[in-house]
Parts: C-alpha cells; sequence; structure tokens
C-alpha cells in the first residue's frame, strides 16, 4: 500500500523517519513516498491536501483540521524548545514593535509565539528559516525569529537574543510548546492511520535504541552541519512527545488553537477543535 509521506531535511525528522522509509523495520504492506521540504513548504502542502501523511507547523493547524487528523508519534513538542527573537545589536524588549520582523512563514508556530508576545508588532517579513539570520545581519532595522538549527548557531555570527519566544508560551500557558506534528488525511481508513502512527512510533524507538549514532540518512540531509549540532538538534526536538503526544501534549495542542481561535477572525469556520483534532490512540 502506497501513500506519500512529507517531512523536513532537518535532523530531528530525518531521525524520526529514517526506520520508517529505510525500512529498517517491518513496515508491513506500507511503502511511503517521502518528500523532503521545509516546513513552510509542507505547510502549504497541507492546505492543498497534497500529501497522504505530512508534518506541519502546528501554526497552519487550524487551517487543515478538517481535512487531516493528528497522529499521536511523531511530532515536536517540549520545553525549552521554542524559537528565538535576535538581532544585530543589542534591542530592548520594549522596542521590538518598531522593528520590521523576519518571520519564518505566515502559518508557522514561530508566528503565531511571536504574535502572542508583540500583538501590536506589524511590519512582518515572511522568509523562509534559514534565510532570516541573514536578513538580521544585512540590516540594524531587522529583527527575525529563529528556529531549527540557527538555535545553536546565531552567536557564533555575532548576533544577541531579545527573548526566547518559547519561555514566554511556558510561562504563559504552562505548557510545553507545540511546534510541529504529523497529520494524516481524515479520508484513510482509521485502521489504517492507527498502523502508520504505531510503525512512526516503532521508527523513532529503534533511531533511539542506536542513538548517540548518526546515521548516513540524516547525515546526508543536514546540509554539512556539524555533528554535534545534529545530536544538539535530535536532543531538543525529539523526545516522550515524539513518541506519543500524551494527554499534556494534547492539552497543549488545544491550547494552541485556543490561542487561534482568539485572535484570528473566523477561526471557527475553519476550524475543528477538541478531541476531534486527534487520531484515537490504540
Amino acid at each position: 500500500m502506497n501513500f506519500t509521506l512529507g517531512f523536513s531535511p532537518c535532523p530531528n525528522d530525518t531521525f524520526i523517519f529514517d526506520a520508517l522509509v529505510n525500512k529498517k523495520i517491518d513496515t508491513e504492506d506500507f511503502d511511503f513516498k517521502v518528500r523532503l521540504e521545509d516546513v513552510e513548504t509542507l505547510n502549504n502542502l497541507a492546505k492543498n491536501e497534497a500529501l497522504d501523511f505530512t508534518k506541519i507547523s502546528y501554526g497552519v493547524l487550524p487551517l487543515v483540521t478538517k481535512k487531516y487528523t493528528v497522529l499521536n508519534s511523531g511530532g515536536a513538542l517540549g520545553n525549552g524548545v521554542g524559537p528565538l527573537l535576535i538581532s544585530q545589536t543589542p534591542v530592548d524588549f520594549n522596542e521590538v514593535e518598531n522593528y520590521a520582523i523576519a518571520i519564518p512563514g505566515e502559518n508557522t508556530t514561530a508566528h503565531l509565539l511571536f504574535s502572542l508576545a508583540f500583538p501590536n508588532a506589524k511590519r512582518k517579513i515572511f522568509k523562509r528559516y534559514d534565510e532570516i539570520e541573514n536578513a538580521v545581519l544585512e540590516s540594524e532595522n531587522v529583527l527575525g525569529v529563529i528556529i531549527h538549527e540557527n538555535r545553536f548557531t546565531y552567536m557564533e555570527r555575532g548576533l544577541y537574543k531579545i527573548i526566547d519566544l518559547g519561555n514566554f508560551w511556558e510561562e504563559k500557558t504552562s505548557f510545553p510548546i507545540p511546534l510541529g506534528g504529523i497529520v494524516a488525511k481524515r479520508t484513510i481508513d482509521e485502521k489504517k492511520l492507527m498502523q502508520v502512527d504505531s510503525l512512526i512510533r516503532e521508527s523513532i524507538e529503534y533511531a533511539f535504541e542506536h542513538y548517540p549514532l548518526i546515521t548516513d540518512y540524516v547525515k546526508q540531509h543536514s546540509q554539512e552541519m556539524e555533528e554535534d549540532v545534529m545530536k544538539k538538534h535530535i536532543d531538543l526536538y525529539v523526545n516522550k512527545y515524539s513518541i506519543n503526544l500524551g494527554e499534556n501534549g494534547r492539552k497543549a495542542v488545544q491550547k494552541f488553537m485556543e490561542i487561534y481561535r482568539n485572535t484570528r477572525e473566523n477561526a471557527d469556520q475553519v476550524m475543528v477543535s477538541g478531541n476531534e483534532l486527534f487520531l484515537k490512540e490504540e
């Protein structure tokens, strides 16, 4: 049985899906045609219903809940894993709204977390996540919201952290930060969805059994990243919530959706809410 599957080339995603897509575990009669893209591209593909299973930013989840359900395994939530707001020179928290802000995509968790902290900031520039640092370096008048490996490298380029937007979320909500999840088309038979969900969990468990080995699959997609940065990436973004959302993870996603509903016009027209968001557990 063939399905399309989208995820990013970042080490946390390739770590999660390596055993599944390369059949290091028994995938039964399932085969996956993989599409590797940055998260904003994956978000847009989900909005167009282009993939059967895909990683998305939770920032786009409200726009796709009627077509996709959230799986229990494979996502990225956690504490201390949120986006950072950075600048070329030190900037006071109270001055942020006077600057242009480079953000990694409109329908991203990073954008919602930034909006939660700075609701009056209007001068937003949406770019690929790997273009943000350069945008900040090129102008003192541009601040940037960084994610993924840039969290570990921005200081090497002489940039400054203004605020950890993940910490801001945690202080406001007391929940882990819902960064990205794995969703599946609701048109697929629920039994098959549960089987794939179980296989994703098994793929993660296989990866952890062999960790700290960094496989060739992870390395070949890591854009010449140093191995210690790959490990930091995995350690930060792959955790118990990746294996299973659990009750606390589900509550975090529901809180995220509640904030979206309260800050966006006509949100109720496009959203599924409550436990209907999620694939049931076995």
